[in-house]
Formats: structure tokens, sequence, C-alpha cells
């Protein structure tokens, strides 16, 4: 047969051959190369290790996510998952750096609600998340939890609403940093109960958890992957998780929804994204890999023991993924720009 190489240099204008039939046939050849070359490519993929990007840096909820699932996903695909933490202007330099890779599916995002609130948060945002991402699927959701200094007053959410509604700003409500979910929870927190807490901006939420057990600060809104721990030693008073329904981590405590706060829903999901322009072969293979991955029973027992729970199949989808961040975006904008919150 003769090389694809060789066959491609045919193709072009400077053949020259007096035969129309002989032309005709090598045009023939070219054609049905490059038809069949998408596939040729997809069966190699992956041939070198692959760049997992985290926003944030080593050791938070994110990057625990991501170094979970870069063992089974590297044993499903063969191929090294390297990830690597640049970290950053609330995750946008990170989603920058991907966004304007190059699109062959070695350089991909796992990103958090970040990518939903970026729109609203930065004035100057250099990507848009909804255009310039190929999808690949979500991964797992964290609930979050409502936590204060282990002698705060109150012992129960009616006892916590009554004393903040007498104590007013003068409580210190904690987050992770501007855009943090952390912060996003503590703006609902805040718009429920209607009482205008003074919020203390902290760098990650292991400052703000710190804060939090040496008394610095009053309440603090955080992921279970944070704080489960520190509830089951009791070393924090706590007041309930921020799903709809119970989780698994944490049976028996109730959700600040039936205690009164009718509505309230926040917590952390997980995506990944590939630079706009990948190929959807390299997007599904990923995907069929991190579905392996995810039932990986290793990787079950680690998020169980986190608190996060693995998305259904449903979500495990391009689409799935696509279309949560358009309903997370358009959730999220409103309640940012009525608080007048602005990164940069």
């Amino acid at each position: 047969m003769t090389p694809l190489a060789q066959i491609t240099l045919r193709c072009g204008p400077a053949v020259r051959t007096p035969r129309r039939s002989l032309a005709l046939a090598g045009w023939l050849v070219c054609s049905l190369a490059v038809l069949g070359a998408p596939a040729a490519w997809a069966e190699g993929y992956p041939t070198r290790p692959i760049s997992l990007v985290v926003p944030f840096a080593a050791g938070g909820p994110t990057d625990v996510v991501a170094r979970t699932l870069s063992v089974p996903l590297a044993k499903a695909l063969g191929q090294p998952v390297v990830v690597e933490n640049k970290t950053g202007a609330g995750g946008t330099v990170a989603a920058t750096i991907v966004s304007r890779a190059a699109p062959d599916g070695y350089t991909l995002l796992i990103h958090h609600n970040g990518m939903a609130t970026a729109p609203a948060l930065y004035r100057k945002l250099a990507y848009n998340p909804l255009t310039d991402f190929e999808y690949i699927s979500q991964v797992v959701d964290v609930p979050m939890t409502l936590v204060a200094r282990k002698d705060l007053p109150a012992k129960n959410l009616p006892e916590l609403l009554v004393y903040l509604k007498a104590q007013g700003d003068k409580i210190n409500l904690a987050h992770a940093g501007l855009g943090a979910v952390s912060h996003l929870c503590g703006m609902v927190f805040r718009q429920a109960v209607g009482v205008d807490l003074t919020t203390v901006p902290y760098q990650g939420t292991g400052p703000a958890m710190a804060a939090l057990l040496g008394g610095q600060v009053d309440l603090l809104c955080d992921q279970t992957t944070q704080t489960v721990p520190q509830i089951k030693a009791g070393a924090v008073r706590f007041y309930g998780v921020t799903t709809a329904q119970r989780i698994k981590a944490l049976p028996d405590a109730p959700t600040l929804a039936e205690q009164g706060l009718k509505g309230f829903e926040v917590m952390v999901w997980h995506g990944i994204y590939a630079p706009k322009g990948t190929p959807r072969e390299a997007t599904e293979r990923f995907n069929a890999a991190l579905r392996v991955a995810l039932k990986d029973p290793t990787v079950m027992a680690r998020m169980a023991d986190l608190g996060a729970e693995i998305v259904p199949d449903a979500k495990l989808t391009p689409e799935g993924l696509r279309s949560w961040l358009k309903q997370e975006t358009e959730r999220w904008g409103p309640v940012i720009k009525s608080a007048g919150v602005y990164a940069d």
C-alpha cells in the first residue's frame, strides 16, 4: 500500500499525468485517506500524557477531586493524567489558559461553580464559558454546610435566626474569597435570613476554617470536604446542610430548607472542559474513561468519605454539563449583580 504521505503529495495541483483516469483515481484515494483520518486519530488518542488543569491550590477540594480521579483515568486511557495547579483570579487564570490551549485533547480543565459565576463577577473576562469550550461531563457534587464557632450561643437554626436578628452586623460571616462558593452560599444565607451580616474574606477554605476554629469569626458556609471532619469531631457548631435532601455523609443532619429556610439549596458542582474545537473523538474517549474511573471502588469510597456525590448518568454527558452550566449562569448572574459585587 502506498504510504499516506505519498498519497497526500499526489493530491495537489502539481500532479501531472497524461491519463485523466489515473489523476481521478489519485484524487479519490486522497479523499478516502482524509476521510479516514479522524477514525485513525480516534483509535490512537491519547498517545501522550494529558494535563488536567485545576484552578486552585493543591490540597483544596477541587484538587482533591482531580487527584482522586487521575489514577483510574490514567489506567482507563493508557496514558498518565497529570494534575496541574494554575491558581489566580478566582479560577479565571486556569480557565483562560485552557481556553487558549491547542484543541487536541491534551489540555483539559476541571472547574466548579466558578465557571458559571465568572461572567457576572468579572466585567472583563478573557473567555466566554458558554462558547469557548467543549463540554465533557459533570463529575461530582459536594454539599455545603452551615457551621459556627463552637461557643456561639445559638444551639440550633431557630435559635440562630433569633440571635442573628438581635446581633445584626456584629456577626462575622467568613468565606474563602470573592466569588468562592462559600461566598455565594453566604450571600444566599444573608438574603434568606434578612440580616446584613459582616462578611470576612480569606484566601481559601483552609484559612477561613482556621479562623472559625480559632474563634476569630462566627459563621462559615463551606463544603463537606472541609467541614465533615470538624463536625464529627465536635470542633464546630453545626446547623444543617444546604442541599434539598439529606446527605449520606451526615444522614441524621437536617437541611436548612426543612428547618424553615424554604428553597435554600447551594452545592459545589464540578465539570470537565476542553478548548473549543477539540475533536469530538477526544472528548468522547475521555468521557468514556471518566465513567470507568467514577465506578472505581477507591474513587467511590474516597468521594463518600468527603461527602461528595457522583452525579447520575444523565449528567455524565457533554449535554448534561452544557445545560447545567447555562442554568447556573442564569441563576447566579442576577444574585451577584444585585449585590453589586465585582472581582475586578
